[in-house]
């Protein structure tokens, strides 16, 4: 059993947290092959590139990894610059969103709502701390069940993205002012926001994790 509170730390751009993130993508890869999709059958579009992604994404300090002790519980990254996968619609020039890519969670923490957490972390956060009225995500077009998972998340489904090859495609978005201040705590409050810096990096303070 995870020991709580669990700690929500950014990753640095070294080789083991990319090593971590990585596996923690292919152990969920693994189990997605037990289920009715062909999401993460293989890196899309090749290996190289993906790792690139989840690089460009540490370096920017965009990626943070959830602990329970030692152990990497989950990851997901948090990126409050525009997403070229949405529509012009919906561009920040409107209202400003943090959109929230790779949430992944080990298989030995699924059912303890880690993802769910971690999720109005992300919103809860840039909505207080950088003025985001939104939390955006891109699903998996094909993987109907993690389209139902943000559904009951609270998330809206917004169309689909019109590009064809990109696997990605589903849209969903939530309003962040409507994510609770649960009690007890998901969260204690970080101890400094402020606006991000010019790289517009999300920057939370020390951060705890509390399961309710």
């Amino acid at each position: 059993m995870p020991v709580w509170p669990l700690s929500v730390r950014r990753a640095q751009r070294t080789d083991s947290a990319f090593t971590i993130i990585v596996a923690l993508i292919d152990d969920a890869a693994t189990w997605l092959r037990t289920k009715e999709t062909d999401q993460w059958i293989r890196p899309w579009p090749t290996r190289a590139d993906r790792d690139g992604r989840i690089q460009t994404s540490l370096s920017a300090g965009k990626t943070w990894i959830c602990w329970d002790r030692e152990i990497p519980a989950a990851t997901l990254t948090a990126d409050l610059d525009d997403d070229p996968y949405w529509a012009s619609e919906y561009s920040q020039a409107a209202a400003r969103a943090v959109y929230v890519h790779r949430l992944v969670v080990a298989r030995r923490y699924a059912g303890l709502r880690l993802g769910a957490s971690l999720l109005d972390w992300a919103g809860r956060t840039a909505w207080l701390a950088h003025g985001a009225r939104s939390m955006r995500i891109s699903a998996w077009t094909t993987n109907l069940a993690l389209h139902s998972y943000y559904q009951r998340q609270g998330f809206d489904l917004r169309g689909y993205h019109a590009d064809d090859g990109y696997p990605s495609g589903a849209r969903f978005e939530k309003s962040t002012s409507v994510i609770p201040f649960a009690w007890p705590p998901v969260f204690s409050a970080p101890s400094q926001l402020i606006e991000p810096p010019p790289s517009r990096l999300i920057d939370l303070g020390p951060t705890r994790l509390i399961e309710p």
